[in-house]
């Protein structure tokens, strides 16, 4: 049973952003094939802090970060990966 990561993606220190957009059309692609596998879910950049946020399934922290690292952009990335939970209820 896949559980829902979140994976915050950094740009490392000194990355050129000219090579990083050169990659987007492959990016897109493999974001494409990672959703429809249902590997991907949400994603957020936020390109003031040149940080991007996933929302990754997998069974492990492993298998979260190794669908993050299969991204063409991932190069220039260092990666956070964080297990999720359901909030508690409020019942």
């Amino acid at each position: 049973m896949s559980q829902t990561f979140i994976v915050i993606a950094r740009f490392k220190a000194g990355t050129d952003m000219r090579e990083v957009f050169a990659v987007a059309q492959e990016e897109q692609a493999r974001v494409a094939v990672l959703a429809a596998e249902g590997s991907l879910g949400a994603i957020h950049l936020s390109l003031e802090r040149q940080t991007v946020f996933f929302e990754t399934f997998a069974d492990s922290v492993d298998g979260a970060t190794a669908v993050i690292q299969s991204l063409p952009m991932s190069k220039w990335w260092d990666l956070d990966v964080y297990p999720t939970a359901l909030p508690a209820s409020r019942d």
